[in-house]
């Protein structure tokens, strides 16, 4: 193989998981969007709002660690690597969300009640520093 081939070839794979990367990333802020009232785009650039704001970067970054984790583990091949990708990602942004249902019952930190507050709030901490973990640990377990 050439090495223009080859640069092709690793190109071609970057978009490809960039690609699929993307997608996810676009998936977790929409089902972020659902568990939170209003629209959460709006929320972030018009009420400028701190807690919205922080649990949707922090489950973006986690479904990024995801995303890495299943690259790296794919071993160089690219149609399976680009499946679990697909697949690790949306197991982790379900898992995102039981685990956001899960502290709103168990622990009364309700992501809707966050969202309505001006201020950042310990509770959106609380739930950020959730999705970052769960993020690693679903990393972690890809590899």
């Amino acid at each position: 193989m050439t090495l223009l081939e080859t640069l092709a070839r690793g190109a071609g794979a970057i978009a490809a998981y960039a690609a699929v990367g993307v997608i996810l990333l676009i998936v977790g802020f929409y089902v972020i969007d659902l568990a939170i009232p209003g629209k959460l785009s709006s929320i972030i650039r018009s009420e400028r709002n701190p807690n919205a704001t922080l649990l949707a970067t922090s489950a973006l970054a986690a479904v990024g660690l995801i995303v890495a984790a299943s690259i790296w583990s794919s071993g160089g091949r690219l149609g399976e690597g680009l499946a679990g990708t697909a697949v690790f990602g949306l197991v982790g942004i379900v898992v995102q969300t039981v685990a956001m249902l899960a502290f709103d019952k168990v622990v009364g930190i309700s992501v809707r009640d966050l969202v309505k507050e001006p201020e950042l709030q310990p509770g959106a901490r609380l739930l950020a520093v959730t999705h970052v973990a769960i993020g690693l640990i679903t990393a972690v377990a890809v590899i």
